[in-house]
């Protein structure tokens, strides 16, 4: 039997591995599960990771649920001894195809560090929602990733 919530973690997954192998990290990949010190769902270059939450489930999330796997995405980050660790969730009307345009979560604590700086305390657990483009392009900002090539007008 098939089952279909790890079918919906592998299509989500695949789908934001290859936007980031397009987007800076070309050696991203996913990970294997772990149990219960999991390492989270893929590794976008050492230092960072990401998990990934797809299909109905999260297109639909509530901000409770949100702020739920963000807590897990963090306990991840320890877990994997990464320095960066955030949070993609498909948007709702938005495929595979188009994982670079899916949202990114980030607390503020994680965002903040990212850009060298230290979140206020009463701060550092609040979310920050940006698109997966953008966060991979605010990772190379700061020196993780590769640059992308350009590409010269015909």
């Amino acid at each position: 039997m098939v089952n279909k919530s790890k079918n919906i973690g592998t299509k989500s997954e695949t789908a934001v591995t290859r936007a980031a192998q397009s987007r800076g990290f070309p050696m991203a990949e996913r990970r294997a599960l772990r149990g219960r010190n999991d390492v989270g769902d893929i590794l976008l270059c050492p230092g960072v990771v990401l998990e990934v939450k797809g299909g109905d489930m999260a297109r639909k999330a509530s901000d409770a649920l949100v702020s739920k796997w963000l807590v897990e995405t963090e306990r991840e980050r320890v877990n994997a001894g990464a320095e960066h660790a955030f949070l993609v969730v498909q948007r709702a009307g938005v495929g595979p195809r188009n994982a670079h345009q899916w949202h990114a979560y980030w607390t503020a604590g994680g965002w903040a560090r990212l850009l060298g700086h230290e979140a206020p305390g009463a701060l550092a657990g609040a979310t920050i929602r940006t698109s997966l483009e953008s966060s991979l392009a605010a990772l190379r900002a700061n020196g993780w990733g590769s640059e992308l090539e350009e590409i010269e007008p015909a």
